[in-house]
């Protein structure tokens, strides 16, 4: 008797896989079949023949097998197998797979992507702006990182900051008193918040919640609102702060290759894009100003089908890019704001502080909510070991529906908090111990739902 592999599933005429890969078939994840193939793997489970087995040679003992040889996903974390290096295990990413000494892929990968840095350039020290009163911007959520990335700029590089913050309805308490106290704290820093209508937002909720089963529009909403407001102050650097193992994260999941990673630094790509620039009579990007323009026009305009096409799509950023498109009224600054930008080369350039290489090396997640809480008096949330995403009510219910959606492989995307806290503790950023900590107790990887979706449906049928 003969099956199709866990994980592996019958996709038109494609097989396709639902996990990550052991090196070097990482991310071969789809299979183009013959129509007598197809023909034979409808049918299982099912005996198969001499002939039949012959026309499927080549996928047995990998996407087909024995049915005592199909893998058992396991349903909860005390059934799951975990990584020997790190915290990655195949319930909280199914179809995980492990090499003879037990390590995931994302480890066996370690020496490939250790120079997988940011997919904008790096910049850790500024320039002072001459024509703008502000040297840099952020977006402020009052959360971990990018209280941090405010300390820095501020408090260590003693720059003068605008500091972004977008009112989510679903804004933690721990987070709104953070903002206020860094208020207090930081007073070189101006601060402006926006909050956009409750209609706007609950068409565009709602449409995203039919596509993801969530309502998370992160960082997605608050480029709208606020470009327009780095245009007009004439900012020359917006900085972003990510997690480094938010970065790496991108590459796992198949939403960036390789040379996004090297593209800021790719002299000869970029002379091609300005020769362009040139020719249409546009000055010629800055370090970090493509960056800026593409997300902004993917935003405004839709999502790329280029890259799509070629495999690399986000469907995270596809679906609030559809999901904004039910609220046209809140793109006609931003699309006016695109257009003068662009003619008069005044773009916000799109860059990234590498928080591991300002920390020593390493971005280590307890020492950093001490100098935050002692410099900003950022408060942490009550979940004493949490560090991921810690300023959104709604955060383990934007988890656990990523979760659900993999499990059941009604999406490819594999959960971002899965391949964040298992990078982060293959690099040190926290203990193994403290990892699995934050994971039973603080994420949302469960296949029974979790109370934060309440929250969620409950703001969508006001």
């Amino acid at each position: 008797m003969y099956d199709i592999q866990s994980r592996w599933r019958l996709d038109g005429a494609n097989l396709r896989y639902y996990g990550l890969r052991n090196q070097p078939h990482m991310f071969k994840n789809t299979v183009r079949l013959t129509r007598a193939q197809k023909r034979i793997i409808e049918k299982l489970p099912s005996r198969l023949t001499e002939e039949e087995l012959g026309i499927l040679k080549g996928l047995i003992g990998v996407q087909i097998v024995k049915a005592e040889e199909k893998r058992i996903i396991p349903s909860g974390l005390d059934d799951a197998r975990f990584c020997t290096t790190c915290i990655a295990n195949d319930f909280m990413i199914p179809g995980i797979e492990f090499d003879g000494e037990g390590r995931c892929p994302i480890c066996q990968s370690a020496d490939k992507t250790k120079d997988l840095r940011s997919v904008v350039p790096i910049m850790n020290s500024f320039p002072p702006a001459k024509r703008s009163r502000f040297d840099v911007a952020l977006f402020y959520t009052g959360g971990k990182d990018s209280t941090y990335l405010l300390y820095y700029l501020a408090k260590v590089l003693k720059l003068r900051v605008l500091a972004l913050t977008w009112e989510i309805p679903f804004m933690s308490k721990c987070a709104r008193e953070s903002i206020d106290n860094a208020k207090k704290y930081l007073h070189s820093v101006e601060f402006i918040s926006r909050k956009a209508s409750d209609d706007d937002l609950k068409k565009i909720y709602r449409r995203l919640y039919s596509l993801s089963e969530n309502a998370c529009a992160c960082p997605s909403l608050a480029y709208v609102l606020f470009y327009p407001e780095l245009v007009a102050n004439r900012v020359p650097y917006f900085v972003a702060g990510n997690e480094p193992a938010q970065l790496i994260g991108l590459y796992f999941n198949h939403m960036a290759p390789r040379i996004a990673y090297t593209f800021p630094r790719n002299k000869a790509l970029n002379l091609l894009i300005n020769i362009g620039r040139i020719l249409t009579l546009h000055p010629p990007f800055r370090s970090g100003q493509f960056h800026t323009l593409a997300t902004m026009k993917q935003l405004a305009y839709g999502d790329n089908k280029i890259k799509n096409m070629v495999g690399y799509s986000n469907e995270l950023v596809y679906n609030v890019c559809e999901a904004i498109k039910e609220a046209p009224g809140i793109l006609a600054p931003l699309k006016r704001a695109i257009r003068s930008s662009s003619r008069s080369g005044n773009i916000p350039a799109f860059v990234q502080v590498d928080l591991d290489e300002i920390c020593d090396g390493n971005y280590e997640w307890r020492s950093i909510k001490d100098t935050i809480i002692r410099e900003c008096g950022w408060v942490p949330p009550e979940e004493d070991d949490k560090g991921l995403h810690t300023s959104c009510q709604i955060e383990r219910c934007k988890e656990h529906s990523q979760f659900v959606r993999f499990y059941h492989m009604r999406s490819s995307m594999i959960p971002f908090s899965a391949l964040e806290i298992a990078i982060a503790s293959r690099n040190k950023n926290l203990t193994r111990d403290e990892a699995l900590g934050e994971l039973r107790a603080s994420l949302g990887f469960s296949l029974d739902e979790v109370p934060e979706c309440a929250i969620m449906r409950e703001y969508l049928k006001k």
